[in-house]
């Protein structure tokens, strides 16, 4: 199979597998994702581009807080990267990637180093996470699960563990930036990521100094 060939599997893998997610994890999240990851990566040149792609279409595809068995979608990834030509070193490197790139690791310290493809592919997804496209889906994720948007008197969370970041009981979604989205611009890996990073942080500051104006009916 060519690279061509291979990708538009794993594309179409991804998009029976997150096509009906309605969280804001769809396929649409994982396209861009893909198309920021492939964006980094050719800045990158000692990175495996298909790797680095793969992992970015896959990256949802086995998450806890959005599958209901993780073992067995996960025996579906292994079996389906296999049947595509991928060796067992790719593929463990792909899993490697899926494993230890999400936010929650680093709140209980055990996310093992990412290749230099997981860290493309962690600014890729965490650069959809923030700026206009990350203020929408903050909204529409706490939306889905029926959260409040906001409570002067509920201040934001600090030092996290897993599992009260998990709990949505006790969080609003406006504290959500304070609690994440405003700490990633930091946490990105490359240089391109950070450089991109900058501007969304911006529009996510004018946008909470704009609702908490609008809020307290000053502007």
């Amino acid at each position: 199979m060519t690279e061509a060939d291979v990708l538009a599997a794993v594309r179409q893998f991804s998009q029976a597998k997150m096509g009906d997610d309605e969280t804001g994890h769809g396929f649409d999240h994982i396209q861009r994702v893909v198309g920021l990851a492939d964006r980094l990566v050719k800045q990158y040149p000692e990175a495996d581009r298909v790797l680095t792609v793969t992992a970015a279409y896959l990256h949802d595809v086995i998450d806890e807080k959005l599958v209901a068995d993780t073992a067995q979608a996960s025996q579906e990834v292994r079996y389906f990267l296999a049947q595509q030509g991928f060796t067992t070193s790719q593929i463990e490197t792909i899993f490697l990637i899926m494993d230890n790139m999400s936010y929650h690791k680093t709140l209980d310290g055990t996310a093992k180093p990412l290749p230099l493809e997981g860290k493309i592919v962690q600014d890729a997804d965490r650069l959809d996470a923030i700026g206009a496209i990350g203020i929408s889906r903050a909204i529409y994720f706490g939306g889905h699960f029926g959260e409040k948007i906001y409570d002067p008197a509920v201040q934001p969370r600090t030092a996290m563990t897993h599992a009260e970041y998990r709990n949505l009981n006790n969080e609003t979604i406006i504290n959500h930036f304070y609690e994440k989205l405003l700490t990633l611009k930091d946490l990105m890996n490359t240089t391109a990521a950070k450089d991109l990073a900058e501007h969304r942080q911006q529009v996510m500051l004018d946008f909470l100094a704009e609702y908490k104006a609008e809020w307290n009916a000053k502007a």
